[in-house]
């Protein structure tokens, strides 16, 4: 069921996220036990569903198919009555190996023939296929308008539109790649109908519109392209062992999918190589996708043999049901769309397999997951391979470790001890922030770390996000701890009386925060249940939301700028559900969108817009920054929100004193004046004459301190920037003799708050010069009785191998001017 995508968000996103019913299953139905490398925090989602653990679960192909139908998960049982099953004997073996790791026992012998619950669902899939193409040839075909988008040329000029001729219903946008260059139609992965909807190429088209074309290497395109490979290893899985699957989407380096097979079998590594062989066969038998709407008792009679995907039916669906898709033998509930066939994918390879709890709830079933990765071409899959060995190096655990920069420890676990190399790095994030707050006008607070859980009630957070919270009680009473700032923020903008004059208020906080992730999702310093994130919420009038944002852009730019990130920006709008009227949220996007086209222009670039996707608060535009490694990640978030100001009921008072005087006149008068008597019971209160709400932005640069940090190990590969590196200046003596000098320096360069480190002891020049090497030192510096007498120093540059072997005699005091320059400029070369 690939569809159910797992959505990554940035510690920054500080609200509840939409909250509009989507087909989706995000990382609280599924978290693995092993996770994939830089998995990125998320943003809140709400409560927790019920647990699906000893339901009843088919242990064999025998027992499905005397039950396929009969034995159907009814609705209300396939909730609350499950959990009171008693444990499937076979979901306890399954839970006694978690970890994933290999039984002591021979590979499962894969299964001859398909089981009768796929031959039945396929039956009825093949039955309803055959209607619903009956239909489809009886329909009118009107004509209608289409015109074909084909992007950009070679020297970033838009191609020429193109209209078709076209008939609602029949024509495709597959058929219409006949008339476009091969060059632009041999990479075509999917199409894109308005440039909202991605569309299948070979599914019809049913109204006027313009219609584009996504390749591989695109983002859009590169997910549709795992998506319909997880497709082919559940087709795979499936065959290998009659397993029951749950979901699989593609993921930010290919796909997964996960499953539960009988006798609580466990993956093996020797197991890989026939499902691949299985995949292959399936590439060469070019087998389409092929798509269709089934409605909701039907869909309950195909998937009716697995409590997983009755599961996703009866909470996840709306009530005119889904699509599915089928290719090959593989029938499967998913929203799409797909590649046109399976013969698209010429290399395929299995990466690595785990455990996962379903649902991410350790209550729940154990499943077996599969991640694999696929490319249009072979030497695409090259290249991949050679990436993941460059990001293997790069991994921030492994330069953590060897750096002593931080560790974990079961006892807390997802809360960092930062060591004291790394927290001179945090200490360095903080300063750069600092300096800039003082700049910008921020005003640094701090807030308590626990609140009563009535704070979170008024926010709304307690409603949607008490799951991720972590509750304490005390004295009989709920508290919790926080894991975002603006409720508190909101609480200190609101304990005296404001005025327009002070607006903006830029109210800046580095606290602790406290999210309780699941212990799947944990994963180094990406995705920790404690962290301190540069937080800030501005306080302004609506006339000076476009200011505020043009700041905020040029916050971001100046900070990413000092690490050479480049960066990507994209706005979301207004959601299905949203709070507020429609008015406030088409003045508060052109506000943004009004940013964003001058900001962009100034620069030389674009924007992207994610239209639906906005909180439901407000909307927000995302930035994306990406590594060395050409890897994205979201770190700025810019959100308006006009629904705290609310539930806190935060005024200022206005430049309308006149106003305030009509009141005054009109009380005398025995006129009809609002009052809290007039107000409805539960809603906040309407600001009076000469008061106004403040529109609240919420606003995060680098996020989490220590996602950021991990995201820098690894686009430096541990080679840090002088002005941010623990390890700037390590002085080594030619002989023991020139000790003395050699403290004297290091004296010298501390005196200066620079990071300096000395090796006087017994081991040879070169070990100690090598041992300084390996710890990513910036520069070395090798002194003996020359350099003592004229007092210099002999410097061996990290990244100049020039340097390495002899180096270059410096007068010392030179040397102290030209790092204290490289280090007030902040500049990513480490050159003096």
């Amino acid at each position: 069921m690939s569809e159910f995508h797992e959505e990554d968000h940035i510690e920054g996103a500080d609200i509840p996220a939409d909250l509009a019913h989507r087909a989706v299953v995000d990382q609280k139905i599924i978290k693995p036990l092993e996770t994939m490398n830089l998995q990125g925090p998320r943003s809140p989602k709400s409560s927790k569903s019920p647990s699906l653990k000893g339901s009843a679960l088919p242990t064999s192909p025998k027992d499905v198919q005397a039950n396929m139908f009969s034995q159907k998960v009814p609705k209300d049982q396939s909730k609350a009555q499950l959990k009171s099953q008693p444990k499937d004997p076979q979901a306890k073996k399954a839970e006694s190996n978690k970890s994933g790791k290999s039984l002591e026992k021979s590979p499962m012998p894969e299964k001859t023939g398909l089981p009768d619950f796929i031959i039945r669902r396929n039956q009825l899939f093949d039955e309803l296929k055959r209607k619903y193409d009956a239909e489809l040839l009886a329909k009118e075909k009107p004509e209608i308008d289409v015109v074909l988008d084909l992007g950009l040329d070679k020297e970033g000029n838009p191609r020429p539109l193109m209209s078709v001729a076209a008939k609602a219903f029949e024509s495709t946008p597959g058929s219409f790649l006949r008339h476009v260059d091969k060059e632009i139609s041999a990479d075509v992965v999917v199409a894109k109908v308005d440039g909202k909807e991605l569309w299948d190429l070979d599914r019809p088209l049913e109204r006027n519109c313009r219609v584009s074309y996504l390749p591989f290497t695109s983002a859009e395109g590169r997910n549709v392209f795992w998506h319909s490979s997880a497709h082919v290893l559940g087709e795979a899985a499936e065959c290998q062992y009659n397993c029951l699957l749950s979901h699989g989407p593609p993921v930010e380096q290919g796909f997964f999918y996960d499953m539960a097979i009988e006798d609580g079998h466990v993956v093996k590594e020797s197991d890989w190589a026939p499902l691949e062989n299985k995949a292959a066969k399936f590439f060469k038998e070019k087998q389409p996708f092929e798509r269709l709407h089934v409605s909701l008792p039907n869909l309950e009679k195909m998937f009716g043999y697995s409590k997983y995907k009755m599961y996703y039916i009866e909470n996840l669906l709306p009530p005119e049901g889904s699509t599915v898709y089928k290719c090959g033998t593989l029938v499967d509930l998913c929203l799409g769309p797909h590649i046109q066939n399976t013969n698209k994918i010429k290399a395929f390879q299995i990466m690595k397999n785990s455990s996962c709890y379903f649902r991410g709830d350790k209550n729940d079933d154990t499943l077996q997951r599969i991640y694999g990765v696929a490319f249009p071409d072979k030497k695409q899959m090259m290249e991949h391979k050679k990436f993941l060995e460059e990001a293997a190096k790069r991994d921030h655990r492994r330069i953590g470790t060897e750096q002593e920069l931080f560790f974990f420890d079961d006892l807390s676990p997802g809360s960092a001890f930062l060591l004291p190399h790394g927290t001179l790095i945090f200490n360095a994030l903080q300063k750069l922030l600092r300096s800039e707050y003082h700049k910008r006008g921020y005003q640094e607070v701090q807030s308590p770390n626990m609140y009563d859980v009535d704070l979170w009630r008024k926010s709304g957070h307690w409603q949607n996000y008490q799951d991720n919270m972590f509750v304490l009680d005390v004295e009989k009473h709920k508290w919790a701890l926080k894991p975002m700032n603006c409720p508190g923020h909101c609480k200190v903008f609101a304990h005296r009386e404001r005025s327009y004059r002070e607006l903006p208020i830029r109210m800046a906080d580095f606290g602790v925060l406290h999210r309780n992730e699941a212990s799947g999702a944990l994963n180094g310093l990406t995705r920790v249940r404690k962290f301190q994130q540069d937080d800030a919420h501005i306080f302004c009038t609506q006339d000076q939301v476009t200011q505020e944002i043009e700041g905020v852009f040029d916050f971001f730019k100046r900070i990413y700028g000092l690490f050479g990130f480049s960066f990507k920006m994209e706005l979301s709008t207004r959601p299905e559900k949203y709070l507020g009227d429609i008015e406030t949220w088409d003045r508060a996007e052109a506000k943004l969108k009004e940013a964003l086209d001058k900001f962009t222009s100034q620069i030389g670039a674009q924007w992207e817009l994610n239209e639906g996707d906005g909180a439901f608060y407000g909307p927000k535009i995302d930035i994306s920054i990406s590594d060395a490694l050409r890897r994205n990640f979201q770190c700025a978030t810019i959100q308006l929100d006009f629904q705290m100001p609310q539930n806190f009921e935060l005024e200022y008072m206005t430049a309308e004193n006149a106003a305030k005087a009509k009141v005054t006149d009109a009380k005398a008068e025995g006129a009809e004046v609002p009052s809290d008597e007039n107000i409805e019971p539960g809603k906040p209160k309407v600001p009076g004459p000469g008061r106004a709400r403040p529109v609240m932005i919420h606003r995060a640069i680098v996020g989490s301190f220590e996602r950021f940090m991990g995201i820098l190990m690894e686009h430096f590969g541990g080679k840090w920037p002088f002005w941010i590196s623990p390890r700037q200046v390590l002085v080594i003596p030619v002989m023991p003799a020139v000790n003395d000098y050699v403290e004297e320096v290091q004296a010298l360069l501390r005196a200066q708050k620079m990071h300096a480190d000395i090796d006087i002891s017994g081991n040879t020049m070169q070990k100690k010069i090598r041992t300084g090497q390996l710890q990513q030192y910036n520069f070395i510096f090798v002194v003996g009785a020359q350099e003592k007498e004229s007092r210099s120093v002999n410097i061996r540059n990290r990244d100049d191998l020039e340097t390495q072997k002899m180096g270059e005699l410096v007068p010392l005091d030179e040397a102290l001017q030209k790092l204290k320059a490289l280090r007030k400029e902040r500049r990513l070369v480490n050159a003096i």
